[in-house]
């Protein structure tokens, strides 16, 4: 009988024990959840908000079965809506502004191969994009973020204006055939050279494109 007491008290201290450290653990997490509130700082899980486009060139040698290198570019697909095609809704958006150039996050390029993006050369690695359009809208470029400053500010593409660019080149305006519903990057190696590439740029009425040279070993 003394032992069954025994086991019994000791059973109930332990449960005591459990109900005040979840007390006190309560306690300490309700001004860390007020400060949450406060501030405003909620958490979207973007996977579902919207679709990824990629389009790579992989360079394969086949004398040895290995990649060669490649280039990719991640991005996401905004829809277009008939209403940027109102009252000049569009060039408002875009007019003297660095477009966030997809939705959600960052549009990326990464090449482990050196290359030339309309003549500028572009160090091998990983970078963001943006789109730049001049004032007078006849112009646009191909902007360039350095990920490690953006990581540093914390910035995000849907703040543009405050994203530090590390610099841009120019596009060539394309001729449309009909309108693309959602925003298309593409990257395409010519058949009579492998090394030039093209990049094009596709989305609503717009088409815009830049050569890229790729350095590529023999």
């Amino acid at each position: 009988m003394s032992a069954t007491f025994e086991r019994e008290a000791k059973e109930r201290s332990e449960e005591m024990k459990n109900t005040l450290a979840i007390a006190i653990l309560s306690i300490c997490l309700v001004p860390a959840v007020q400060a949450q509130i406060k501030k405003g700082i909620i958490a979207e899980a973007e996977p579902a908000l919207g679709e990824r486009g990629t389009s790579r060139v992989l360079y394969w040698n086949q004398d040895k079965d290995v990649a060669a290198g490649a280039i990719t570019v991640d991005f996401g697909r905004p829809a277009w809506r008939k209403e940027y095609e109102e009252s000049g809704r569009f060039d408002l958006m875009t007019k003297g502004k660095v477009w966030r150039l997809g939705n959600n996050y960052w549009t990326v390029l990464d090449s482990n191969l050196p290359i030339k993006v309309a003549g500028r050369d572009v160090p091998v690695g990983l970078w963001y994009l943006g789109l730049d359009r001049s004032t007078d809208g006849k112009t646009w470029s191909l902007a360039f973020i350095d990920p490690v400053k953006a990581r540093r500010g914390r910035h995000d593409g849907f703040t543009m204006e405050t994203v530090p660019i590390e610099f841009k080149v120019p596009m060539t305006t394309g001729q449309t055939s009909g309108l693309t519903e959602k925003l298309t990057m593409t990257l395409t190696a010519a058949k009579e050279d492998i090394r030039k590439v093209t990049l094009r740029i596709s989305w609503g009425r717009v088409e815009l494109m830049a050569p890229i040279q790729v350095g590529l070993e023999n």
